[in-house]
């Protein structure tokens, strides 16, 4: 027996087994639970909770990691990942990351940002030029004052509007905090008129995203741009890098961190390891999709469970990992920091801001953990995605956490993270 597998055995309660044994070992080492101040009891739980939202079906399997003191005291498979051909869950499954992908281009970002290749207070008309005359929609009246719905069904009756100048320009800081107003659900998107052709890359469509209005005046509001801002942001690492933003992350943070089954395009040796969605309109949809030339940091990426918890212990280990150190320790502190005052309404759009959270470049930030009442410490700060996945990294408690999911269910990653906080025990 390997000794992941022992690590795994030993974390799953007895009703529960492995369909296959595990990969080798992470590079990460494994130990008790109680070693590092967590109960193994506690830890148990985790596969008692799967269990009951895959028996009530809720989910169709998981994978989940925890990690405390950069030890591996929780690593477990549960349900399945093809339910219509009956194959259990196996530990190298790779997942579609959806907005978990976000994280990974703040990295990137904050790679340029320390090197001097970018400033997050450059506008982004410094490296697209189309982005120098960006205007604001809003409501046509009244005529003396400038309206911005915070929401706009695109697919209803769009209210008449006029168009403003911005006040600021675009920055990079506006686009890492979603702060910009660039196709965030507003009056602007509602407008819009661009498409992005199957045949588009970063290079060709990005620009064509100037002629889009902007929701709001930027930096006057916190509203997420789920599947556009992040993307300039790469295309500007493609133009400082000079590097294709793929290859760029392949390079710095993929191999350094042997995130070996993260691509955006599965090759196709690995395409039998992706978890077949049970249930859902949009992996129908996805099914049909080939290769893309289209590399969205918004979105776009497939990745397994070791490979974020490689991720997220880099940014527990202030920048470093086996060896290998991708950015400072200021710059994950800054990274993971407040950066958006009160404006963070997180996706539910309360307008007086999400309680006790903050938001820094590119995830969420824990600011008052029982205010927040997310299971999490101080300083805590992550993200997720549409299909379920969700990580976190928390420094008060020395922990990095992985759940990786593919239907987006909130009780789940609620009770993951009340059996994960339950299991310290110092």
């Amino acid at each position: 027996m390997s000794f992941t597998l022992l690590l795994v055995s030993c974390c799953l309660p007895p009703t529960l087994s492995l369909a296959q044994p595990m990969p080798a070992p992470s590079r990460m080492p494994a130990a008790n639970a109680e070693s590092v101040g967590m109960s193994s009891d506690g830890l148990n739980r985790i596969g008692e909770l799967m269990q009951k939202h895959i028996d009530a079906g809720h989910i169709q399997g998981a994978v989940t990691i925890v990690a405390r003191r950069g030890k591996v005291v929780h690593f477990s498979t549960h349900g399945k990942m093809d339910v219509e051909q009956g194959r259990a869950m196996e530990p190298d499954a790779i997942f579609r990351m959806a907005s978990s992908t976000k994280p990974v281009l703040g990295v990137a970002a904050m790679m340029m940002i320390e090197e001097g290749k970018l400033s997050p207070s450059d506008p982004v008309s410094k490296y697209i030029p189309e982005f120098a005359d960006m205007k604001v929609a809003v409501l046509a009246e009244p005529a003396d004052r400038d309206v911005s719905p915070s929401w706009v069904n695109p697919k209803g009756d769009v209210p008449d509007h006029r168009l403003v100048p911005v006040n600021t320009p675009i920055t990079i800081h506006h686009l890492l905090t979603h702060t910009s107003g660039l196709k965030s659900g507003g009056l602007g998107s509602a407008v819009d008129s661009v498409t992005r052709r199957k045949d588009d890359t970063l290079a060709t469509y990005i620009p064509k995203l100037a002629k889009v209005p902007l929701d709001f005046q930027p930096g006057t509001r916190w509203s997420y741009s789920p599947g556009t801002g992040l993307d300039v942001v790469a295309r500007i690492i493609e133009i400082v890098s000079e590097t294709p933003f793929d290859e760029f992350l392949r390079k710095r943070i993929f191999d350094p961190l042997e995130m070996n089954n993260s691509y955006f395009n599965l090759p196709s040796d690995k395409e039998s390891k992706r978890v077949v969605i049970s249930g859902s309109d949009k992996w129908e949809k996805l099914k049909g999709w080939g290769p893309t030339k289209y590399v969205s940091a918004s979105g776009g990426l497939s990745s397994a469970a070791e490979d974020y918890l490689h991720f997220e212990q880099m940014l527990l280990g202030g920048g470093e990992l086996f060896g290998h150190r991708l950015l400072r320790a200021e710059s994950v502190k800054r990274m993971s920091s407040n950066q958006v005052d009160d404006l963070y309404s997180g996706l539910t759009g309360r307008k007086k801001g999400r309680q006790g959270m903050g938001f820094g470049y590119t995830v969420a930030v824990t600011l008052n953990p029982d205010a927040a009442e997310n299971n999490r410490g101080k300083g805590a700060f992550g993200w997720g995605g549409a299909f379920g996945t969700q990580s976190w990294t928390d420094p008060e408690r020395e922990l990095v956490a992985v759940l990786m999911l593919q239907q987006p269910h909130g009780p789940t990653q609620r009770d993951i993270g009340e059996a994960v906080q339950q299991a310290i025990i110092d």
